[in-house]
């Protein structure tokens, strides 16, 4: 029975969402209490645990990803993004243009949320297959890949943080296992899959062909572009590094490790930035204020989504769900890697948002976490490759990228919706080969 309640729970999330459009915070909360109830839970308990489940989620969370988005958004402004793909692309040449590409936008997707890079990007890409003639898919497609498995894979994006959080697992060496997985994810789903591409000619709206391109002087160089949007990645791996390779106690291990915690790294790139990317470009600090101020107003509603994702997971728990769910599966031959993965796959099929896909798998596959001796690292990139299979025409990437390449949804279906069922596939036989090793 408490299974059905939560498969009817789904449904119903599904219902909402894709259905009646319903904001998918306020859908969590109303299946949360859906669950609460069927599951006999005291009307206040399930006001209390939703509370609870709310609370616990954003209390890691609201730091992190409120300095994320305080970086992208000095990343973008400053044109430290536009630096880095530009001065990537003249390097490589068109011969190597894939490569370039699928740098620029893994650089500039560590920081930056999924729609902020591809509106960002996309323009310069449109602009260098108008120049070189290229077909515009062949240079889109591998830069969308690699944006889409920052997005799916790598902290400190939403989805992969909460999960780290949820199985307590350590997000330095979840980035470092994402970073291992998610490049022959990039180059299979990006430059090898776009060269099969045939007979598909996208011919985007005349608008995106004119971005706002910054002058070379209104910029920032290369080098200090690069460091300032990797900062938070170079300083979470290099201290998870440092703890395995030194495994005593001192005062430098401490303040190593003090500075690779994700909230103080995200702040040291933040405050370092604000001096980079704006200070010694001559700008005020009021402005370069005012745009923080702008960028944090632009997640209040992914924060309440994932805290709407959080309130779910604790029903779960609170309800009993979970213990029964971990008990059934308990003598399951399948790996709890692969179990994590096909229901990660099957909501993102139902609910669209790999976000909502991540997290909702993530509650219910949690108690297989206590009664395995499955990494906790691995588990959070399985469900994040499967949280982005098999996107379709409810997933707003899916409109945002058919709109943007002006592609019929057939086209689309065939290109955008392969080149992410590719990155989740290989993202987790990346996982299953990692599991053999760790």
């Amino acid at each position: 029975m408490p299974l059905l309640i939560v498969i009817f729970g789904i449904l119903l999330l599904f219902i909402l969402i894709a259905r009646f459009k319903l904001d998918a915070f306020i859908s969590f909360i109303i299946v949360c209490i859906f669950v609460g109830l069927f599951q006999g839970m005291q009307l206040q308990s399930i006001v209390e645990s939703i509370q609870k489940g709310i609370g616990d989620t954003l209390g890691f969370l609201v730091l992190i990803l409120g300095f994320g988005a305080m970086l992208g958004k000095l990343v973008a402004d400053s044109g430290a993004a536009q630096r880095i793909t530009s001065n990537l692309i003249s390097s490589f040449g068109v011969k190597n243009i894939q490569w370039a590409v699928v740098i620029a936008g893994f650089i500039v997707g560590i920081p930056m949320f999924y729609s902020v890079g591809f509106v960002i990007l996309i323009p310069l890409v449109f602009t260098v297959a108008a120049s070189s003639g290229l077909p515009l898919i062949y240079v889109g497609l591998p830069m969308l890949a690699s944006l889409s498995v920052t997005h799916g894979f790598l902290p400190p994006h939403p989805a992969p943080t909460a999960i780290s959080s949820m199985f307590n697992a350590d997000i330095g060496k979840t980035l470092l296992y994402g970073i291992i997985i998610a490049i022959p994810a990039i180059i299979v789903a990006g430059p090898l899959f776009s060269r099969t591409i045939k007979n598909i000619n996208a011919t985007p709206l005349k608008e995106f062909y004119n971005p706002i391109i910054l002058k070379d002087e209104e910029m920032p160089g290369m080098g200090i572009s690069v460091l300032t949007a990797l900062l938070p990645v170079i300083l979470i791996i290099f201290s998870s590094i440092f703890t395995i390779i030194y495994p005593g106690d001192s005062m430098f291990k401490e303040i190593i490790v003090f500075i690779g915690n994700p909230v103080i790294a995200m702040l040291l790139s933040v405050l370092v930035a604000i001096y980079t990317l704006g200070l010694s470009l001559g700008k005020k600090m009021v402005e370069l204020m005012n745009s923080v101020s702008i960028s944090v107003s632009s997640i209040t509603m992914v924060l309440l989504i994932i805290s709407g994702a959080g309130a779910l997971k604790q029903i779960l728990i609170d309800s009993g769900v979970s213990d029964y769910i971990g008990a059934l599966l308990d003598g399951s031959q399948i790996s709890p890697l692969i179990l994590a993965w096909l229901i990660a796959t099957v909501i993102r099929v139902c609910v669209g948002s790999a976000t909502v896909a991540g997290l909702t798998a993530a509650g219910i596959i949690l108690p297989l976490i206590s009664n395995s001796d499955v990494s906790p690292e691995l588990m959070v990139l399985a469900i994040g490759s499967g949280s982005l299979m098999l996107s379709h025409v409810n997933d707003a990437g899916f409109w945002m990228f058919k709109e943007y390449f002006n592609l019929t949804i057939k086209e689309t279906l065939s290109t955008w919706t392969v080149m992410e069922t590719i990155v989740g596939v290989t993202g987790l036989i990346g996982v299953l080969i990692l599991n053999i090793f760790i």
